[in-house]
């Protein structure tokens, strides 16, 4: 069962340090039967419920997975290995297609918002008690979320959209707890939720966003809470339209008591309109990044949803990092009022570049989706073989095992880092790389 392995310890913490010396060292692999607890009680010489405490450790921080009489097993991919570890070194000169990086040309210059920050803090510095967001930063953020339907409610900024959605699940759930989310989805996403010891339950999306029924079907396998991206999914670029958020906004009637998290980081960098889910449940958020419109180094999200929600965020906030600094919400606010970032213009270019390729690919009986944002998805039948020959000819493009759970194999291309004149020999090297694949949805 556990090979040369032998896990030791007397106490809960050692035996959860010992196995997790073992998975993070390769001795446990993923996947791997655990000793049922009263066996490996007996064998280490302590009582069951030692082993039981151990063991429920390690599961609460995603390392391992319980089953009932099934038994316990270590994850198919332990927290302990990030999904972004399954990307590919990126020699020196081949183009870099994978990382998922916003243009850099499309970025705004931050001097004027730096030195306008930097003048603000010069006559009034924050010090100790200042409130978690600046009013400034507050003001701008519910105009344009009102302007987009989001309903009124507190604000607050957290840390990127990561960081947010981390703080909301924590909130609201415990460890088991099983969380709806979009497969093929966010790798980030998919590593955080076991991280925090929640299940993840996996939904199909089509360029509409999630499917209805694989929702509904989240639901009755006891989904307590859902993670949609409104616009610019990762690794798809669909969008939530205006005919599915009808639809899922009907599921989310049926059951008020699902925690309902919206994900609009393709806010800024996208010309679709949002059709937002917010304000159905009891308890909701919508947390929108600058990272891909402002930058990813401002590390600011603003996160919008139901005061108990957003009160447990702030709460949480105030006994850990206590705020984000008003320095960068001051920068952010300079960029939104002087309109630094055109979205329009950002969602062209981003628009022309990723319909060119799907166009040339589809050409080449190459069937690929991109509604919004700046991914390509391309089904494969052999990620692994197509990653290396897209390497070999000088293209790096990401694995799907980096976003999928239940869904079939796929590549991800970031459109970023091309120009429309590359856009032919780019569709030749993928089309040699894969075999045509006629999917209707991607999972």
């Amino acid at each position: 069962m556990l090979g040369e392995y032998r896990i030791e310890g007397r106490r809960a913490a050692d035996i959860a340090a010992s196995v997790e010396r073992a998975v993070g060292a390769g001795g446990l692999a993923p996947g791997e039967l655990l000793p049922p607890m009263r066996e490996l009680a007996v064998s280490l010489g302590v009582n069951p419920n030692t082993v039981a405490a151990a063991y429920r450790s390690l599961r609460d921080r995603g390392v391992i997975e319980t089953a009932g009489r099934r038994g316990s097993r270590v994850r198919s991919r332990p927290s302990t290995t990030a999904r972004e570890l399954l990307g590919v070194d990126v020699p020196e000169g081949v183009r870099d297609l994978a990382m998922g990086n916003p243009d850099p040309a499309l970025l705004p210059s931050l001097g004027d918002a730096l030195a306008s920050a930097a003048a603000r803090y010069a006559e009034r510095p924050v010090l100790y008690g200042a409130p978690l967001v600046s009013a400034e930063l507050a003001r701008l953020a519910r105009a344009a979320l009102r302007a987009d339907g989001v309903p009124d409610g507190p604000i607050t900024v957290v840390s990127g959209a990561l960081d947010g959605i981390e703080r909301v699940l924590a909130a609201h759930l415990r460890p088991g707890d099983v969380v709806a989310v979009e497969d093929p989805g966010w790798g980030s996403l998919l590593d955080l939720i076991p991280a925090l010891g929640l299940r993840p339950e996996p939904v199909a999306l089509d360029d509409d966003g999630p499917l209805p029924e694989h929702v509904e079907r989240a639901v009755q396998r006891g989904a307590r809470a859902l993670v949609v991206t409104s616009r610019a999914q990762n690794p798809t670029g669909a969008a939530v339209s205006a005919g599915r958020s009808r639809e899922l906004r009907g599921i989310l009637a049926d059951h008020p008591g699902l925690l309902l998290i919206e994900d609009d980081h393709g806010h800024g960098i996208v010309d679709l309109p949002l059709h937002s889910l917010a304000g159905i449940t009891d308890h909701w958020v919508l947390v929108r990044s600058t990272a891909k419109a402002l930058g990813p180094d401002l590390r600011l999200a603003t996160l919008a949803g139901d005061p108990v929600t957003v009160d447990r965020v702030g709460g949480r906030a105030r006994l850990g990092p206590g705020w984000v600094s008003h320095l960068l919400q001051d920068v952010v606010t300079r960029l939104w009022e002087t309109e630094a970032v055109q979205p329009d213009r950002v969602a062209h270019s981003y628009g022309e570049r990723r319909d060119a390729l799907i166009a040339a690919l589809a050409e080449r009986g190459i069937e690929a989706y991109g509604r919004s944002g700046m991914n390509v998805w391309v089904p494969v039948p052999d990620e692994t073989g197509a990653v290396s020959r897209m390497l070999h000819a000088g293209w790096a493009v990401a694995p799907g095992a980096r976003f999928r759970m239940a869904s079939p194999q796929g590549i991800r291309l970031t459109i970023s880092a091309i120009g429309v004149d590359d856009v032919e020999e780019l569709a030749d090297t993928v089309a040699a790389a894969v075999r045509p694949t006629l999917v209707g949805r991607y999972g």
